[in-house]
């Protein structure tokens, strides 16, 4: 073989190696058999919502996944675990681990959701701030921030719990230190409890009052947050018709249906729509690039 043949050959050998480099990247932006669950520990998880990277809506990837079977929310001030999701209702439920509630009462951190967030807090969460300050700017006359009509009966309830004492106040403490907090910018995306700036040591949350209004001990305290539901459209129905989980993939976080079988695909799992981004796919992409890597190898050795 002349010289200018073997050169000619070894330069389509370098033109060949970029073909590498993105088989190896898609098998990192692009989720793999097993990656994505129909359940998270004991509760159902359904589109937008998705077990881990590139499962469920790119929108809710970065708020909602799945940790050692636990389902966790996450915001700027913290993770927090999932108790249960309402899916007719579009709303998850949410308990932050230094909330206080009737039986243990503690400082607290504060809460917040990002201004990009597609969650909004329901109507019905009732937000209390305990143990403040008598300076603290919720007790401004003219901003009104707290609900003196029935918030009175609610603090009373709080106050009225042994756990009270867990924030340094004596049982039935006087209520002018609470606040049931009415939020003056509304409680939609990028709602903030700023606990330091309100001069207040704890917070809680009731989102219902069970069976008896009267006993603060069967209130049911948590953050009830509503998600955007115009996610689903007709190419996820129709993957998860097929047996398939709606997700994403690649760079441009385009809609990839996740089969059963290893094989991802652009539209649903019964064999139409097939893309390059399984398993089978990537281990194919691999063989051709190889195979092209020997065949020009042996031109080299004649």
């Amino acid at each position: 073989m002349s010289l200018t043949s073997s050169a000619w050959i070894f330069m389509n050998i370098l033109l060949l190696l970029p073909l590498v480099s993105p088989v190896s990247a898609a098998s990192h932006a692009i989720p793999i058999n097993g990656t994505c669950h129909d359940t998270c520990g004991t509760i159902t998880i359904k589109f937008p919502f998705g077990t881990g990277f590139g499962c469920g809506h790119p929108d809710f990837a970065r708020y909602i996944k799945c940790s050692s079977g636990t389902l966790q929310f996450s915001t700027g001030t913290g993770i927090y675990t999932i108790s249960s999701i309402d899916y007719p209702s579009s709303t998850i439920f949410v308990t932050d681990p230094l909330m206080s509630t009737c039986s243990s009462m503690q400082n607290s951190g504060s809460f917040s959701l990002d201004r990009a967030s597609p969650f909004t807090i329901t109507e019905d969460d009732i937000f209390v701030l305990l143990g403040c300050s008598t300076t603290s700017p919720v007790f401004d006359l003219d901003e009104e921030l707290c609900d003196t009509g029935s918030g009175s009966r609610i603090c009373r309830g709080l106050y009225s719990c042994k756990g009270v004492t867990g924030i340094g106040l004596p049982q039935n403490a006087p209520i002018s230190t609470c606040c049931v907090y009415d939020s003056p910018s509304g409680l939609g995306s990028g709602y903030a409890l700023d606990l330091p700036k309100l001069q207040c040591s704890s917070y809680t949350s009731i989102s219902g009052f069970g069976d008896d209004a009267g006993d603060p001990m069967q209130w049911k305290f948590g953050i009830s947050l509503q998600y955007n539901d115009s996610y689903s459209t007709d190419k996820c129905k129709d993957c998860e018709a097929s047996g398939g989980l709606c997700g994403f993939a690649g760079l441009d976080q385009s809609f990839a249906c996740i089969c059963r079988n290893g094989v991802n695909s652009s539209n649903n799992c019964l064999g139409r729509g097939f893309a390059w981004s399984g398993t089978v796919g990537l281990k194919t992409q691999m063989k051709m690039v190889l195979g092209g890597f020997w065949f020009l190898w042996m031109l080299l050795l004649l």
